[in-house]
C-alpha cells in the first residue's frame, strides 16, 4: 500500500525541449559527455582497485591461509573522489575544456550508485560505455547576483556553461528557478535538454470525483465508472517497419558508413514508438489527475510478469510502470491523492456488490461472470476497477481514523 500526496509549498518540475546546436556546439556537447564518462569510469576504477584487496584477502581466508578476513577497505566517497579529481585535472588539460559541474555531477551519480549498492538496493556500479543508446551530462545552475549560469535569452535560446547560446524549440514557458539542465544525445543524433526547476505550488481546484483504474492488455485501462480506454499498441503498429529496417541493417558491413546510416534509421523508428507511447501516457495521466481528487490503482509487479515469454512484448509496450510513475508525480504537483492497492488484493475475483469471492475467476480467460450469491453479472475489468476504488477509499478512511 502506498499513498502519495504533496505537502510542500514547492516541487521540482522538468521541462524537455529539442536542441538545435551548431557543429561547434555539438562537438562541445560530445566532449562534455566523453569527459563525464571518463571521470565516472576513472573514479570507479580507483574504487575497484581498493575493493580488490578485500577479494584477495577473502580468497586467502577461503584457502586457509588466514584465520579470518578482517579487511575493511574505505567505502566510496563522492566528496573525496571529487577532491582527487581536482588534483588530477591539473595534469590533464583537456578536462578543463568542459563544464566542471557536469564532471562533479557524474561523480555524485557514482556516489549515489554506491550508496544504493551498500544498502543492497542495487547491484555493484558498472563502467559506462560510449556504445550506450543514450549519452548525457548534467550541468548545475549557479547564481551570481541573481543571474544563473543556465538561463533563457532571446525567447528561443538558452545559455549553457562552456557552450554558449544554443537554439532550442521552446514549446512552453519555463516556470520557477532553474536548478540544473541535462543534455542528452539520442541514437539518431538528436539533442534534447531537460531543465529541472523549483516551482511554487499553485492552488488547484478540488474535484469531487474519485476513480479506480484496472490496467490490462486488451484495453489499456478500465475505470470504475465504466470508461474503457483502448490499448493503442504503439509497438505493433510499427513492428513491420522496424523489422524491415533491422533486416536491412543486418546486411550492412558493421562499422561501414552505410551501416551507421541504417543504424540511425532503426533508431528513428524506435524513437517514433517511444514518443507516441509517451504522448499517450502523458495526456491520459494528466486528464485523470485533473478530473479526479482520488485515484486508486493496483500495485502490479511488472518485473515478475515480464518472465512470461508470451506476454512480455505486450506488457512492455503497455508501460504500466511508466503510467503509474506519471500519476505519482502529477498527483504531487496538483495536490491530488494516489492510493496504490497491494498486489495481493484479489480485485477481479470479488463481487463489488456483495463481496463474494469467486475463485474460478482467477482464470484470465473469463472476461464476464455471474456472482453465485447475488447473481450480478460482472465485466471482469470494470468489476476489478470498482473493487480497486473501494479498497483505496477504505485505506484512506483508515488513515484518517488513525491520524
Amino acid at each position: 500500500m502506498d499513498v502519495g500526496k504533496e505537502k510542500s509549498d514547492t516541487y521540482h518540475k522538468g521541462f524537455k525541449f529539442r536542441l538545435y546546436p551548431t557543429n561547434e556546439q555539438a562537438i562541445q556537447f560530445n566532449k562534455t559527455i566523453g569527459c563525464c564518462r571518463y571521470s565516472f569510469n576513472l573514479a570507479l576504477k580507483k574504487q575497484k582497485e581498493k575493493d580488490l584487496l578485500w577479494w584477495i584477502t577473502e580468497e586467502m581466508f577461503q584457502n586457509g591461509q588466514l584465520l579470518s578476513n578482517e579487511w575493511k577497505g574505505p567505502r566510496f566517497s563522492a566528496n573525496t573522489s571529487m577532491k582527487d579529481h581536482t588534483q588530477f585535472k591539473k595534469t590533464t588539460p583537456w578536462l578543463k575544456e568542459v563544464d566542471s559541474t557536469a564532471i562533479q555531477n557524474a561523480i555524485q551519480h557514482l556516489g549515489e550508485a554506491y550508496d544504493a549498492y551498500y544498502k543492497k538496493e542495487k547491484g555493484r556500479p558498472k563502467f559506462k560505455s560510449k556504445k550506450n543508446d543514450i549519452q548525457s551530462y548534467t550541468s548545475k545552475c549557479n547564481y551570481n547576483k541573481g543571474v544563473g549560469t543556465i538561463r533563457i535569452v532571446d525567447e528561443n535560446y538558452i545559455i549553457l556553461p562552456k557552450v554558449g547560446k544554443v537554439l532550442f524549440a521552446k514549446s512552453k514557458e519555463i516556470d520557477g528557478k532553474i536548478m540544473n539542465a541535462t543534455v542528452r544525445r539520442t541514437p539518431s543524433g538528436k539533442y534534447f535538454i531537460s531543465i529541472l526547476c523549483e516551482v511554487k505550488k499553485e492552488p488547484t481546484q478540488l474535484s469531487m470525483f474519485e476513480t479506480g483504474i484496472d490496467v490490462g492488455l486488451k484495453n489499456f485501462a478500465t475505470l470504475s465508472d465504466g470508461t474503457v480506454i483502448p490499448n493503442p499498441k504503439h509497438f505493433y503498429r510499427l513492428e513491420e517497419t522496424l523489422k524491415k529496417e533491422q533486416r536491412i541493417l543486418s546486411r550492412r558491413i558493421v562499422g561501414s558508413q552505410n551501416w551507421y546510416k541504417q543504424k540511425k534509421k532503426v533508431a528513428k523508428v524506435h524513437e517514433k514508438i517511444a514518443n507516441a507511447r509517451e504522448d499517450f501516457l502523458q495526456k491520459l495521466s494528466t486528464t485523470l489527475v485533473h478530473e479526479n481528487q482520488v485515484i486508486s490503482i493496483e500495485d502490479i509487479r511488472v518485473k515478475n510478469l515480464l518472465k512470461n515469454g508470451n506476454l512480455a512484448k505486450a506488457i512492455s509496450d503497455a508501460s504500466w510502470y511508466e503510467f503509474r510513475k506519471m500519476l505519482t508525480y502529477k498527483c504531487k504537483w496538483y495536490g491530488k491523492t494516489l492510493v496504490v492497492v497491494g498486489s495481493n488484493y484479489a480485485s477481479s475475483q470479488l463481487c463489488h456488490t456483495c463481496n463474494y469471492k469467486n475463485k474460478e475467476v482467477k482464470d484470465t480467460a473469463i472476461r464476464e461472470w455471474e456472482c453465485p450469491k447475488c447473481h450480478t453479472i460482472h465485466d471482469r475489468d470494470h468489476n476489478a476497477a470498482q473493487n480497486i476504488l473501494a479498497e483505496g477509499l477504505r485505506i484512506l478512511s483508515e488513515m484518517d481514523e488513525t491520524g
